[in-house]
């Protein structure tokens, strides 16, 4: 079967993994693993998954886990540096956290916060957690993103990354059935060429991307 990759745009893809539920095709170009369209959920599916996240600003054990790209790109930005949280959930708390430090904030998700009217405007830093995985059209939706950054912004992403074939058959993120893109170091920096950005990993899910 011949798929286009959402991430490149490329039909060089082939089978990379079958479990009981899902296929996983894998990129030849840009390394990115994902769900054939017809295998993901729908809208009213995806919210009844999100509608079961329970993370709120107050929780610690969900601010220490947003740290892990907190900590590497709050020590990269200028005093008062502006920012969008792509992706904020029912409980936007990496916001908070930005704004707690002294970075004004916006918010976007689609089923959350859907005020479109701040994806027009330009930021010195843009954030997704734990949002990457999720996109249907990822090469469209950081394309978007990268554009919507200032000269020497960044683009700071946390998602879990591929790291073998092997690893990834018993893989536990692949469970969660709105999990359809899966990225590994080498797509992130098949991402940065293609976005003209620099890209650092401060830890094993953590992406950092630099606009030149």
């Amino acid at each position: 079967m011949m798929l286009t990759c959402p991430l490149c745009g490329t039909t060089d893809t082939g089978h990379f993994h079958r479990d009981a539920r899902r296929d996983y095709r894998r990129c030849q170009h840009c390394a990115l693993v994902f769900v054939p369209p017809h295998q993901r959920l729908g809208p009213a599916q995806e919210r009844d998954v999100y509608d079961q996240h329970e993370n709120a600003p107050d929780d610690p054990g969900y601010r220490r886990f947003l740290s892990r790209l907190f900590d590497p790109l709050s020590q990269r930005l200028p005093p008062g540096a502006r920012g969008l949280d792509f992706g904020a959930g029912p409980g936007p708390t990496l916001s908070v956290m930005f704004e707690e430090a002294g970075h004004p904030m916006a918010i976007y998700d689609p089923f959350y916060s859907p005020d479109t009217s701040v994806l027009q405007r330009e930021y010195d830093f843009i954030t997704a957690t734990e949002v990457a995985e999720h996109l249907f059209e990822p090469g469209r939706e950081l394309s978007m993103l990268g554009d919507r950054l200032a000269s020497g912004g960044w683009l700071g992403l946390m998602t879990k990354r591929v790291t073998s074939h092997d690893a990834f058959t018993r893989w536990h993120y692949i469970l969660d059935p709105t999990h359809v893109v899966f990225f590994s170091e080498a797509t992130f920096i098949w991402l940065a060429g293609y976005l003209d950005m620099q890209v650092e990993f401060p830890a094993p899910d953590v992406a950092l991307l630099q606009k030149r």
